[in-house]
């Protein structure tokens, strides 16, 4: 069955679907292409050193594990649509901040150095604790059941689009004059930001709210939240899988320091390198649209965790741009396979009613272990070193695996399409 024929692009003929694949490629890239670009400032322009590349990641998880605790609660109560837009806008706001801070004219701005890139930082993770509640519990609203596990994949492929191009364009124009074109580089973001503005409004699901049998406080519904994750085993070993995953093998944030130290080249090359995993992520995707890892979901999530774990490590001993370049493909193509799992798991398996707190609780795991490994990754490469911490957490991810699977043997016999 070729591409064109299959049932992929049937979703497509949902307008609101369209829409939402649009905002999540533009929202992703423009983030992609900030953070890139707050990494590459952190690192040339103020201090050569891996920890602070960590600290960042440091700086956006502890606002966002704090807020995600209640955002979830809120999702479920508001119209999903409101909330993105409202952190959309919110988003634009710190682009701006960023462009006029880079920008030579305005030097009360620019004379707060790395506080300006910190403090958006920060704002992103409390945003983002909410943005990555909704996203999906929306996506959800907009198509129909049967189509839940090709949405995940559209909607990653989507993300890792988005994440490919956005630390390409962040190392070709950074790279290229470095301290005078970061101000591009955010303005660039400042309108991603507004075209995915306008294309939010354009939705007409607003995303309603379901109604709930009874009203709850707010630490009752965070309650039932992680009730419901710690009772239903496959969602909590599937959620547990990324998390370590994502929490010992966070190698991409040390790729600034790898590039300058161990490949020896200069800002233009990161990009390449940066987005090398999003690029296995994509074609991954394409190839999961027409095979789905649907009857042999729990082997694929194994294995898939195992492979990243494995490349991670291969990565790490690489003195040649290409050869690197080709390690982070790999890594890329395979998380995504568990990423693709864990989101149809959510989907199929959640009440409609509870999607935004568990969406938060997910994002609490998964979505603050990028920071918190980033911070992990930092200090271990502080200690350790940079290549042997990169090393150690490769190797910890496929421990990982080996003991989550020992714990839940039930999870290697997962079938979606029995769910």
């Amino acid at each position: 069955m070729s591409f064109l024929q299959s049932d992929s692009l049937r979703i497509f003929k949902v307008k609101d679907f369209r829409l939402f694949i649009m905002v999540r490629l533009f929202l992703t890239l423009a983030i992609q292409m900030q953070f890139s670009t707050i990494y590459l400032q952190i690192y040339y322009e103020y201090s050569k050193d891996e920890l602070n590349l960590g600290l960042i990641g440091l700086a956006e998880a502890i606002p966002f594990i704090a807020t995600s605790f209640f955002s979830g609660h809120f999702v479920d109560l508001i119209r999903k649509k409101r909330i993105i837009l409202t952190c959309t806008f919110l988003l634009l706001l710190g682009a701006i901040f960023l462009y006029l801070n880079a920008e030579p004219f305005f030097h009360l701005l620019r004379s707060m150095g790395m506080t300006a890139l910190f403090s958006v930082v920060f704002l992103f993770g409390i945003i983002r604790a909410f943005i990555g509640a909704a996203t999906n519990p929306f996506l959800s609203q907009l198509i129909p059941r049967k189509d839940y596990t090709t949405s995940a994949t559209w909607n990653s492929s989507a993300w890792h689009t988005g994440a490919i191009l956005g630390p390409v364009l962040a190392g070709l124009i950074y790279g290229h004059n470095n301290t005078l074109n970061a101000q591009w580089c955010h303005l660039i973001e400042v309108l991603l930001f507004t075209l995915s503005f306008i294309l939010i409004l354009r939705i007409n699901n607003s995303g309603a709210p379901e109604l709930r049998d009874q009203k709850e406080s707010i630490l009752d519904s965070i309650k039932v939240g992680i009730r419901f994750v710690f009772k239903t085993k496959m969602v909590l070993s599937a959620i547990s899988l990324d998390l370590f995953a994502v929490l010992f093998g966070g190698a991409v944030v040390l790729i600034p320091a790898f590039t300058d130290k161990i490949l020896h080249l200069g800002p233009e090359a990161y990009g390449l390198l940066r987005t090398s995993p999003a690029i296995g992520a994509v074609i991954s995707a394409f190839v999961m649209a027409v095979y789905p890892p649907a009857k042999k979901a729990g082997v694929a999530l194994i294995w898939s965790v195992i492979a990243f774990g494995v490349f991670t490590i291969l990565f790490a001993w690489c003195t040649n741009y290409w050869l690197a370049c080709a390690m982070l493909f790999f890594t890329g193509a395979f998380d995504n396979v568990s990423v693709v799992v864990r989101h149809s798991i959510l989907q199929l398996m959640t009440p409609n009613n509870m999607r935004g707190r568990v969406s938060a609780i997910n994002n609490i795991f998964v979505g603050s272990s990028n920071e918190i490994g980033a911070f992990e990754s930092g200090v271990a490469a502080r200690i350790m070193g940079l290549v042997p911490s990169i090393v150690f957490g490769g190797g910890m991810t496929i421990l990982v695996v080996l003991g989550i699977t020992k714990i839940n043997p039930d999870l290697k016999k997962m079938d979606i399409t029995k769910i």
